[in-house]
């Protein structure tokens, strides 16, 4: 049986081939596609209207299980640049990139400017690590500044635009680290245990002291078994957690029965509310950005947890 990925992944090929750029109007906007919300909303911050940007995933997508569709392709195509994650947290779309890589159009992994030694080891991952490394200010004000480079040197003519907007980006970055650490320290240590559907809250742990612990680990790819929850459950118990979160891009079902399981044992957890982990909140709303999705997640947090 012909696998309907590989023969999406041939189709793709084929166009890659066929279609052929004309050559760019120096006066036309830097047209860039992206893949997460997390990233779209990075470039738009920096871009402004001075750049078109088209992302592909919307609020609420998992980016470990997104496929591309057939308009995809022609966004892909089309584009001058293709910012993505890396780190292979957009498995399904990682052989597209090589081959579009392969055809000479411009394709920037975000992640791979960061040291390997700040990053997360994952014996799940490819890449052997932990992708989501947006949890981390620090590491996002990283990802900032190689995206304004990046930028100015794909589109030299508003390079000094993008610097003045990749300044004031920064800065808010910096207020949001300062805010975000008040909130936390209202909370006491011991109480600092996140349980979430799936282990994308690693770095945040890292950053402010919290034990995380995912029901599915680092990706959906995989349905949590019986005895996963049941050793969870086992966890909240002995730890007195007093809620657990669902999250925005995973089915709510796998808390319900982790909240489930621990009441067969004659205990009580509330679910604290819902986080955004892999998506970022609707367009035009505070948690439609990055910086209204972290106070947002880490408000919610620490109001359940007190």
């Amino acid at each position: 049986m012909i696998n309907r990925f590989s023969v999406f992944i041939a189709l793709i090929t084929i166009t890659l081939f066929s279609c052929k750029k004309e050559n760019k109007d120096p006066n036309q906007k830097l047209n860039v596609v992206t893949t997460t919300t997390m990233i779209t909303d990075l470039v738009q911050n920096i871009g402004g209207d001075l750049i078109t940007v088209q992302g592909l995933m919307g609020s609420g997508v998992d980016p470990h299980l997104y496929k591309a569709s057939e308009g995809d392709v022609t966004k892909l195509v089309n584009a001058d640049v293709i910012l993505y994650n890396g780190l292979h947290l957009e498995g399904k779309l990682v052989e597209i990139f090589e081959k579009m890589g392969n055809q000479k159009t411009k394709t920037i992994a975000v992640g791979e400017v960061l040291d390997k030694s700040i990053l997360i080891g994952s014996d799940y991952f490819a890449s052997n690590y932990d992708p989501h490394i947006w949890f981390s200010v620090s590491n996002w004000k990283q990802v900032t500044t190689f995206t304004i480079e990046k930028l100015k040197e794909l589109d030299p003519k508003n390079a000094k635009a993008f610097d003045t907007n990749g300044k004031v980006y920064l800065e808010k970055l910096d207020s949001l680290e300062t805010k975000l650490k008040k909130v936390i320290e209202t909370l006491p240590k011991e109480k600092r245990i996140l349980v979430t559907a799936h282990d994308a809250f690693s770095y945040f742990g890292k950053e402010y002291a919290f034990n995380v612990v995912g029901l599915q680990g680092l990706s959906t790819a995989t349905e949590a078994g019986v005895q996963d929850v049941q050793k969870l459950a086992a966890f909240i118990i002995e730890n007195e957690v007093k809620a657990i979160f669902v999250e925005t891009s995973v089915p709510k079902r796998t808390i319900e029965a982790l909240q489930a399981a621990v009441k067969s044992k004659d205990h009580e957890v509330i679910i604290g509310g819902t986080l955004y982990s892999d998506a970022l909140g609707n367009p035009g709303t505070i948690e439609g950005t990055y910086i209204g999705m972290f106070e947002y997640n880490v408000n919610t947090i620490v109001n359940a947890l007190k």
